[in-house]
């Protein structure tokens, strides 16, 4: 049997099991398991027991679960409520106003959850009452909240890309790094489309009523103050090797329980909530992880990957192509799968294909990422249409289409990096390590 045909006797198991409702992480192991018994010679319980043992205790892996509990106590603060009240005296003036708080404070939240679907839950939760009163669109406010709500997979402390870093065996610090100036780029765009549509279509936006002096506005955005030393001091501590990624999520865990329980109405039980959603969270992840490096090591055994290379090597592509055809491969699956799992499922596969035509594995993370980002907003299982959807009981299909502009400005900045790689590979470099 071929190599492809074998490989598509595995995806039919693996696509087989997911749909039976399996666990992703079963799934995974399922497909290894069959891979080994029939496809070669390798021991598979010894192969099994060896694996999950060796991959049990990673270190690059214990900063998963420190910033997973970072944004689960900063999710229960006051911190959503402290950054629209910081930010909306600010954007009056602006063009679009106050729908700009949506794409800041989905930025800020971000940069300290590491997760798209809290970041949308938390901003969400106090963003569409306050902007519906104020009269915007109700399709601009959906648009901009899911769409924003992606950059928590992106800008660091950015939980996929951990996931990817230790599946793939890259730097966590620099792909922390590397997320950087590709999320500040989104978020221009972002801000950018709104501006343009205020600015052709001045009528559709109210008139923001709140004029405050300066001294009003800079106490308003005084609580905004230690949130911007947190995200600083992790990211920092980071960029200057002062900390590895694992150091900085422990301090940061510090500093966000000491910025939730200052911000007032965050005690005992909140602090358990986010040990137990955290921990949760964290034993999920890792037992996917688990899985996905059993069936890497599967895959090496029956030597598909280097095979597959080798087989697409025989089309020619060049790396755009393969660029485009990768990008709507991941588009389709991430339209019925997670991010994480989309992450861990492909690599073990798509990077031998990627390295053949010379894409660096950094770049290639920061790429896959905002790929994954787009089918956080595509039905049917757009995880963060179905956190809007849940927020505000409005039909999923009309949140994906108040979405879809987000979509194609996600898809510009895929283009974007690809065309100047330097946005994602300017500041890893920098780190000389």
């Amino acid at each position: 049997m071929s190599d492809p045909m074998i490989f598509s006797v595995l995806l039919v198991v693996l696509l087989g099991l997911l749909a039976m409702g399996v666990w992703v992480a079963v799934a995974l192991i399922g497909m290894a398991l069959v891979a080994l018994v029939f496809f070669s010679n390798a021991p598979q319980g010894l192969v099994l027991a060896t694996t999950l043992w060796g991959h049990s205790h990673s270190w690059p892996l214990a900063a998963l679960p420190l910033f997973i509990l970072m944004g689960e106590i900063l999710l229960r603060s006051r911190l959503s409520q402290d950054m629209f009240s910081g930010l909306a005296p600010w954007l009056g003036r602006v063009p679009g106003r106050l729908l700009h708080v949506n794409i800041l404070c989905c930025a800020i939240f971000a940069a300290v959850s590491g997760s798209s679907a809290a970041t949308a839950a938390t901003i969400g939760r106090m963003s569409v009452p306050e902007l519906t009163r104020r009269g915007y669109s109700q399709s601009l406010i959906l648009g901009t909240l899911a769409g924003s709500a992606t950059l928590g997979l992106l800008i660091p402390p950015s939980i996929i890309l951990i996931v990817y870093g230790v599946a793939t065996e890259q730097s966590i610090a620099r792909l922390f790094v590397a997320g950087i100036l590709p999320g500040l780029m989104l978020v221009g765009l972002f801000a950018g489309y709104v501006a343009v549509l205020a600015l052709r279509n001045p009528a559709q936006f109210p008139a923001d009523g709140d004029r405050l002096p300066l001294r009003q506005k800079l106490a308003a955005s005084r609580r905004l103050i230690p949130v911007m030393l947190l995200i600083a001091g992790v990211i920092g501590t980071i960029y200057t090797g002062v900390a590895s990624p694992t150091d900085a999520a422990a301090i940061g865990v510090v500093l966000s329980l000491i910025l939730a329980v200052s911000s007032g109405g965050f005690g005992w039980d909140a602090l358990s909530q986010a040990v137990l959603s955290a921990t949760r969270t964290s034993a999920m992840i890792a037992f996917i992880l688990l899985g996905a490096a059993f069936l890497s090591i599967a895959m090496g055994f029956t030597g598909i990957p280097r095979n597959l290379a080798s087989w697409i090597a025989t089309f020619d592509l060049s790396p755009y192509a393969l660029l485009a055809v990768l990008t709507v491969f991941f588009i389709v699956l991430g339209c019925f799968l997670d991010g994480i799992s989309v992450v861990v499922l492909t690599t073990s596969i798509i990077l031998p294909m990627v390295q053949a035509v010379s894409i660096d594995p950094l770049w290639f993370g920061i790429y896959l990422v905002l790929v994954v980002e787009m089918s956080q907003i595509t039905p049917p299982v757009g995880f963060n249409l179905f956190v809007i959807q849940g927020l505000t009981g409005i039909d999923i299909l009309r949140v994906a289409r108040a979405a879809f502009p987000f979509f194609l400005l996600l898809l510009l900045g895929v283009v974007l990096i690809t065309m100047f790689p330097q946005i994602v590979t300017v500041l890893p470099n920098a780190m000389g390590r």
